[in-house]
């Protein structure tokens, strides 16, 4: 058996003026097979099998080439989330900064409008506590309006022209409640709190500036004090009355004072007080008073020619010249010990003051007072006249320290300079 292929081609495109097909022969065993194969079918199959070729090769290039697509696409959209979840974790952060950030200003602030919360009440406490102290002491140069009260200045205009609301306005009658409003506004307006800040540090300002005033009144309060103490002592030392009657009493070791605050500066200046008190009321004791004021002297004290005698002989106090009748006041508060006539004094009234001090009022026309009775400075005692050894209408009017006669006249004229202090 035999088989095989064969191709044969024969010359009918010489005859036909064309190219001959191509055949092709299969033979196997004593079967033949052959087929003709024209020129166009060669060129079909070669383009059919180049056009499966060329799409293989497209579809194994793009297989080959998606999978590195997809991965680059993946891999840029990995690429955007990651940035994107950067930018949301980095807003994040801010927000949480700007956020931790309001929390403390918040805080900050609360904590600033407490302090100057406080800082008013104790100044509205302190206000009121001086108060007390100088209407307690009456004096001339501590009027209770010269304390500051704690009162912040109102805030300018803003650069617009409008005006914020003042701390003063905020603050009206110092009341903490206004005070926690003010905050509860000025927080919601977060933009404008470095205005805020600018108002607390003013009223803070204002605040310590008014602390200070304080302070310094107080002391300039003590100072005066002590000083018009000084001087009346000063006045009262040249009546030639005994230095002791102006002792305080009082003594002890000497220790040095603590720091200074609020609480020692007050107890200073209510030991002045007490100790200007005390020798006002130790002064106004004194028989410093005229009693027989605007009315002329006649005869001082010391020696002098005797009326009666024609003699050089010691007068024992001041005569002033007076109508009949004119009343007769008592220079200091005191008891009556004696009344009724005494020899050369005629109707005449003792006083006693204490300490030893005693005054006379001598050649009275009337007496309007008991032995025992207690006396107040400037109260009338009796009239003047011309009872006992005397020339004519006049009283006679003697101060005497321990039953010794003392010149009255420097006591008038202390009593004249204490005026103004008393």
């Amino acid at each position: 058996m035999f088989t095989g292929v064969y191709v044969s081609q024969v010359s009918v495109g010489k005859i036909f003026g064309r190219k001959p097909p191509h055949t092709l022969i299969i033979a196997s065993g004593d079967s033949i097979r052959h087929w003709n194969i024209h020129p166009w079918m060669l060129g079909l199959a070669i383009s059919v099998v180049s056009v499966i070729a060329i799409g293989y090769l497209l579809a194994t290039t793009y297989l080959v080439l998606r999978d590195d697509l997809i991965g680059a696409s993946m891999a840029q959209q990995a690429r955007v989330q990651y940035a994107y979840e950067d930018r949301i974790a980095s807003l994040r952060v801010q927000v949480d900064r700007i956020t931790s950030r309001q929390l403390l200003d918040q805080q900050a602030m609360e904590d600033k409008m407490a302090r100057l919360i406080e800082q008013q009440q104790v100044l509205s406490s302190r206000h009121g506590r001086l108060d007390d102290l100088l209407q307690r002491a009456s004096l001339s140069f501590a009027e209770p309006d010269t304390i500051p009260v704690p009162r912040p200045r109102p805030e300018p205009a803003q650069s617009d022209g409008s005006r914020r609301a003042s701390a003063d306005e905020q603050t009206e009658g110092q009341s903490p409640e206004l005070l926690l409003a003010y905050r509860n506004d000025n927080a919601a307006a977060r933009p404008g709190a470095r205005a805020s800040e600018n108002i607390f540090a003013k009223v803070d300002n204002d605040l310590h500036a008014m602390e200070r005033e304080q302070f310094d009144r107080i002391e300039l309060l003590i100072a005066n004090a002590y000083r018009k103490a000084e001087a009346i002592d000063t006045i009262v030392e040249r009546t030639g009355l005994p230095s002791d009657l102006m002792d305080d009493g009082v003594g002890g070791p000497f220790i040095p004072a603590a720091d200074s605050n609020f609480d020692t500066s007050l107890s200073g200046l209510e030991i002045a007080l007490d100790h200007l008190n005390t020798v006002s009321s130790q002064v106004r004791a004194l028989p410093l008073a005229n009693p027989v004021p605007d009315q002329p002297v006649s005869s001082n004290f010391g020696n002098r020619r005797d009326p009666f005698l024609k003699r050089v002989a010691f007068h024992s106090g001041m005569d002033f010249k007076t109508p009949y009748g004119f009343p007769v006041k008592a220079t200091a508060s005191g008891t009556v010990t004696s009344t009724g006539r005494r020899g050369g004094y005629g109707k005449m009234i003792e006083v006693d003051h204490g300490n030893g001090i005693v005054t006379r009022y001598a050649h009275l026309s009337r007496i309007h007072v008991n032995v025992g009775q207690k006396v107040e400075a400037g109260s009338i005692i009796g009239s003047a006249g011309s009872t006992g050894r005397s020339t004519g209408t006049h009283l006679h009017y003697e101060v005497r320290v321990n039953d010794k006669p003392l010149n009255p006249k420097p006591l008038l004229k202390a009593g004249e300079q204490l005026e103004s202090l008393l």
